[in-house]
């Protein structure tokens, strides 16, 4: 009787105003057994959806209003018939051949082209009046397929298959897909709580800081490459390595223009960088121009070196929903 009068409680609260996001662990290889559901891991901005009587808010995983930025998402997401609703997704820019894509993600958003956009919702945790974050994941999901039925185009339901793992990476790679999301189906939703969802990678995508960049060569202009680094347990700024492709002359510019602000004279690293390493030409720190460690950027590479660098580097886009202090070096689990 207790129990039931206390989710009775729960259920009747107050539409939240911000529900800190639940995070995935990185895992090696995918879960296996009945007890999980798979999604594709999609490659954009993890953004919560508040729908409150046809007022909107677009909010970051660390509770930022975007609404702003992306108002056509948010006019289609007023357009469900609903009292009330909390969503959990993401927003990306999807390619010609279905797969996301953050760079053309952040390059609609520079533009302020935003109407061709799409909201993946993967959770639904309050609806009409009634919180559901502590009902099963597989019966919120049932509930926001439902829900999303008649929703616009841009408004899309995250759908997911139920056990195999494995098997399902295996096909999202296939698929050019950053990789899968793997959930415990019968849990709750909990905020923060790394284990009951992990991911596994097909791509070696991850965030760093910007710690500096180096003047540019040749016929390059603006800069050469950006220098990044991540932040170790015990506090210390590390260097990772440069990124330097991936990047147009459009993209350089405004990278440019961002970072010239920041420039500092003394290293913001707890140890200089490697003058040469064996996969990249010697790094000269006379060309550096070291910066205040407070812009984040998403790169893909292909590989961790021995000693602890980033190899064949490919520059994605600046990351504006994650703070630098949080930035750490992730290592896989299992």
């Amino acid at each position: 009787m207790l129990a039931a009068s206390n989710r009775r409680r729960k259920e009747s609260a107050s539409l939240p105003g911000w529900i800190r996001p639940q995070l995935a662990l990185l895992v090696k290889r995918a879960p296996e057994g009945p007890e999980w559901l798979h999604e594709l891991k999609y490659d954009g901005y993890r953004l919560h959806a508040r729908i409150d009587a046809g007022d909107i808010r677009l909010m970051t995983r660390n509770g930022l209003d975007w609404t702003h930025r992306y108002p056509a998402t948010a006019q289609a997401l007023s357009a469900l018939k609903l009292k009330n609703a909390y969503l959990d997704g993401e927003l990306c820019a999807v390619r010609e051949d279905g797969v996301t894509s953050f760079s053309e993600m952040q390059a609609a958003t520079d533009r302020g082209q935003s109407a061709g956009l799409v909201y993946f919702a993967f959770d639904l945790l309050f609806l009409d009046g009634a919180s559901i974050a502590e009902r099963p994941l597989v019966e919120r999901k049932a509930r926001l397929q439902r829900l999303l039925e008649a929703a616009p185009s841009t408004i899309r339901y995250s759908d997911h298959v139920v056990g195999d793992g494995p098997r399902f990476h295996d096909a999202a790679c296939g698929m050019r897909a950053e990789g899968i999301i793997s959930k415990r189906l019968g849990a709750p939703y909990a905020p923060g709580d790394r284990g009951l969802w992990r991911k596994t990678k097909c791509l070696n995508r991850e965030e760093f800081i910007i710690v500096g960049y180096t003047d540019p060569e040749g016929s390059r202009p603006y800069l050469g490459a950006l220098l990044l680094g991540y932040y170790a347990e015990d506090g210390r700024l590390l260097y990772a390595g440069r990124a330097g492709g991936g990047m147009s002359r459009a993209v350089l510019k405004r990278v440019y223009d961002t970072l010239r602000p920041l420039v500092v004279p003394t290293m913001p690293l707890a140890a200089p960088p490697p003058k040469t390493n064996r996969f990249g030409s010697p790094l000269k720190l006379s060309q550096v121009h070291w910066v205040r460690p407070e812009l984040v950027c998403e790169v893909q590479f292909l590989t961790w070196t021995a000693d602890g660098l980033l190899r064949q580097v490919i520059y994605q886009g600046l990351r504006s929903d994650k703070p630098a202090t949080e930035v750490r070096r992730p290592t896989p689990a299992g």
